[in-house]
């Protein structure tokens, strides 16, 4: 009898961990693909001038490149995501601005 409610405590143990586990996974996957354009603040005198990108610039950048199509599909932000001053800020960034 004891053997029964030491495995089921243990079982009920494992689902609740994993369960954590899963949990926990999906909030770094959402937070990681956090879309927000203000983020590229840091970016906007490279984007409209011809300033270097900074280093926080870059980090921010690489930070919401899951984003970009979304940003180049967005008709107010899509001619500055397309521009040839953000394709310079992003080579020298070393993302990818992809084809959408």
């Amino acid at each position: 009898m004891m053997m029964k409610k030491n495995t089921s405590y243990l079982v009920t143990f494992a689902a609740v961990a994993l369960f954590a586990m899963m949990l926990m996974s999906n909030m770094s996957v959402s937070m990681a693909a956090n879309c927000q354009a203000t983020e590229l603040s840091p970016c906007l005198s490279a984007i409209t001038s011809s300033a270097p990108p900074t280093p926080l610039c870059c980090t921010k950048l690489k930070q919401q490149e899951p984003c970009l199509c979304q940003y180049v599909k967005n008709p107010s932000l899509g001619q500055y995501v397309n521009s040839p001053n953000a394709r310079k800020m992003a080579q020298t960034c070393h993302v990818a601005i992809p084809k959408c």
